[in-house]
């Protein structure tokens, strides 16, 4: 601790031993970094805040509202675009000296340097601009920051009350002019169908096309053969049910047991086959012998045995009527099977026919495909265009107008000023030490001590005589005036500083 109080001690008394050199050095780097502060031109900034609706209730709801991000960013590279920075130039006062396409090119690049466009919200954006130098009076470039604000509001709002009017007008008469050119295709189309028609009906898809024939003929055939097969199972029904019907019944009291007893038999073998049994049975057998007997015993007898059996009868006429109606199915069948061969043999004898009818009719059903969907979206649009015209889908709404710049945004000037004096007695004094340290003087017996490795016996003090004493005191006023006149300097240069802002605002 006492080795760095004392290194301290050595670099203080070689920098006040020094002083007058400190103090050139500090008035040199002062004067260089003022000068140096005092040519930085001055950069006002002027700033605005604007709300900017993307869309609203009744947009969302006619399905135009559109993506919030793609939207805020389009709205950002309007502000910016070069041709409304090229605008902004030419109407402010950065456009008095430009007089070339290439003048015009480096003013819009520096401007849009100078312009920031952040948005804070997702509807709420902040526009700022810097203006400096170019020539101009700080009032003037002041002015001019706060006039190429007000301009990018303006022309932004211009564009969107009636840049977007024009491009949905723009729009709408491209979608009617492709509306009329479709059209005229869809009517081409439709006569060279109707004269395809009238040649050939049949061909063409419609009540009375050989395809429509064609699968007609196939459907009513699928519904005669189930007929069909549903009358082939009603007969065989109603033959299985006849014979086991007896067509004669025994009338109670007459002569005739035979015939009685041969009805029974003949009753109960028409059951054993209506029950699936073959003839090979050993039952129907003995009741195919016992039927025999009973006949020729039947048929010895005299007279009136029986009468005849109405469900018989009845059984008869329903068989006649069954199969009248089979036959008919059967005809129809036959006829429908001819006829549809006929159609088939006549649509592949005629292939080119049929592969033009195709090609006109699905060149008919593409072309009216795009007209009606042309045709939705034209009234999509003009929706569109009428809600944006009446309800004015993009709102702008300035929420805070340009301000006036009261002070340069950069460079802090004061502070400016503080740091160059600081930096500068830092310099006169790290000059002084360094200047110190390349002598080889000794300020301290220590420091000597060290230097030699000898040991140091004693040192001399400094005596000054009453005129030497006079004179140290002479010089040291002199140097705190030199010290005083560099805050002085300082603080003139702080109040014209101030002053040039009072002027600005």
């Amino acid at each position: 601790m006492t080795s760095i109080y004392e290194e301290v001690r050595i670099a203080l008394y070689g920098i006040w031993n020094r002083r007058w050199l400190a103090l050139a050095a500090a008035w040199l780097v002062c004067l260089i970094g003022w000068l140096v502060v005092a040519t930085v031109p001055n950069t006002y900034e002027s700033k605005a805040r604007i709300f900017v609706q993307i869309d609203d209730v009744l947009s969302e709801q006619i399905g135009i509202g559109g993506d919030r991000k793609r939207d805020i960013e389009r709205v950002r590279q309007t502000l910016t675009s070069a041709v409304n920075l090229e605008k902004v130039v030419r109407a402010t006062r950065l456009g008095d000296k430009v007089t070339s396409a290439k003048q015009m090119e480096g003013a819009v690049a520096g401007l849009a340097k100078n312009i920031k466009v952040v948005s804070q919200q997702d509807n709420l954006f902040e526009i700022s601009a810097f203006s400096g130098s170019g020539g101009y009076t700080d009032a003037q470039n002041a002015k001019l920051a706060q006039d190429v604000v007000q301009k990018m509001i303006d022309i932004f709002r211009e564009e969107n009350l009636a840049g977007g009017r024009g491009e949905m007008s723009d729009t709408l008469a491209f979608m009617d002019q492709q509306l009329a050119d479709r059209q005229k295709d869809l009517e081409a189309a439709e006569q060279k169908r109707q004269a395809f028609e009238a040649k050939n009906a049949e061909m063409m898809p419609g009540t009375g096309s050989l395809i429509n024939k064609i699968e007609g003929a196939r459907a009513e055939l699928r519904g005669v053969e189930s007929d069909l097969l549903a009358a082939q199972s009603a007969l065989a029904s109603i033959r299985g049910q006849l014979s086991g019907t007896p067509p004669t019944i025994t009338v109670p009291g007459a002569q005739g047991g035979a015939r009685g007893s041969l009805a029974q038999a003949q009753a109960d073998l028409g059951a054993m086959r209506a029950r699936g049994l073959t003839d090979s049975h050993p039952d129907v057998i003995a009741l195919k012998a016992q039927v025999a007997s009973l006949s020729r015993a039947a048929a010895s007898e005299s007279g009136p045995g029986g009468m005849p059996n109405p469900a018989y009868s009845s059984l008869q006429s329903i068989k006649a009527d069954r199969e009248a109606s089979m036959i008919a199915l059967q005809s129809r069948r036959s006829s429908l099977q001819a006829e549809l061969g006929q159609l088939t043999g006549r649509q592949f004898s005629e292939p080119g026919l049929a592969a033009e009818a195709a090609r006109i009719n699905r060149d008919y059903d593409v072309l009216k495909e795009q007209y009606d969907k042309l045709l939705r979206d034209r009234e999509q649009l003009r929706l569109r265009g009428q809600v944006e015209t009446e309800r004015n889908a993009v709102k702008f709404e300035v929420i805070d107008p340009p301000t006036t710049p009261r002070s340069p945004a950069a460079p802090d000037r004061p502070i400016l000023l503080f740091l160059v004096l600081i930096v500068g007695v830092g310099a006169g004094c790290g000059l002084a030490f360094g200047v110190g340290q390349l002598r080889s003087a000794y300020s301290t017996t220590g420091q000597l001590e060290r230097a030699t490795g000898m040991q140091v016996i004693g040192s001399v003090s400094l005596t000054m005589t009453r005129r030497a004493r006079t004179q140290y005191w002479r010089h040291l006023k002199w140097f705190a005036g030199g010290i005083a006149s560099l805050v002085l300097v300082l603080g003139v240069l702080l109040v014209v500083e101030f002053m040039k802002r009072g002027m600005v605002a």
